[in-house]
């Protein structure tokens, strides 16, 4: 790690450098947020010219595919350079994109730092119940509820949800037999949806920006990154 230099430009730096090497563009910004045992990077203006075209063409899936792709190979390297740069003991990584705002997330869990949901800080203008029960809503009405639903209140932009024991028999079966993109391909824009149904803006008392979906089907977990903008202040007198 560079002497002086925070430990999220760090972080920045390498992901943008990684995204420029292996997509020929990186993003135009970069929101490092770091609170073990999670890590995010909401990306923002990241769409290759290629990709582009293949949008155009209406090649969204094609296009979802080979990042899937792209990420899926790199994991290594990037738990490795996480660790070597910035000393960040990587245990799983993550990634979503919303193609149609240039806008992506790579998020991921560490092997230091556990805590239980209860002990993070909570904004005292948000019922955790009320969000919680609109979260379990959501899954319920695209899959079933969840065993467990946990909330993670990261800063004032970003909220990380983890939803342990989400998978129906179907997908279980579709698991097995290795339909692992094609699942990920249907389930994405269905639970961004759902998220959008049960009316979490009116709970969260801010605006939501994106809603990122990425899944661990091998342990049944399911995590949501919700990113928002931020609440504004009122002027004082």
């Amino acid at each position: 790690m560079t002497k002086d230099r925070p430990l999220e430009a760090e972080v920045g730096g390498y992901i943008t450098s990684m995204l420029r090497t292996n997509f020929g563009k990186g993003p135009t910004s970069v929101y490092v947020t770091l609170k073990p045992p999670f890590f995010t990077v909401h990306l923002r203006g990241f769409l290759a010219p290629m990709e582009k075209i293949l949008l155009k063409q209406n090649e969204t899936e094609r296009v979802l595919e080979t990042r899937d792709m792209l990420m899926q190979e790199m994991q290594q390297e990037i738990k490795h350079q996480l660790w070597d740069q910035a000393k960040l003991d990587v245990r799983e990584i993550y990634a979503d994109w919303q193609l149609e705002n240039e806008t992506g997330v790579i998020f991921g869990v560490l092997k230091q730092g556990q805590q239980e949901e209860k002990e993070w800080p909570w904004p005292e203008d948000v019922n955790r119940e009320e969000l919680t029960e609109k979260l379990k809503k959501a899954s319920k009405n695209a899959e079933k509820t969840p065993v467990v639903t946990e909330v993670f209140w990261l800063n004032d932009r970003t909220i990380l949800v983890k939803r342990s024991g989400i998978l129906v028999r179907i997908e279980k079966e579709l698991i097995k037999r290795g339909v692992i993109e094609d699942l990920k391909l249907a389930k994405r824009p269905l639970e961004r949806r759902v998220l959008i149904e049960v009316g979490l803006e009116e709970t969260l008392k801010r605006h939501v920006d994106d809603y990122f979906v990425d899944w661990d089907f091998e342990n049944d977990l399911g995590y949501t990154v919700i990113t928002l903008q931020t609440k504004k202040q009122t002027p004082k007198g």
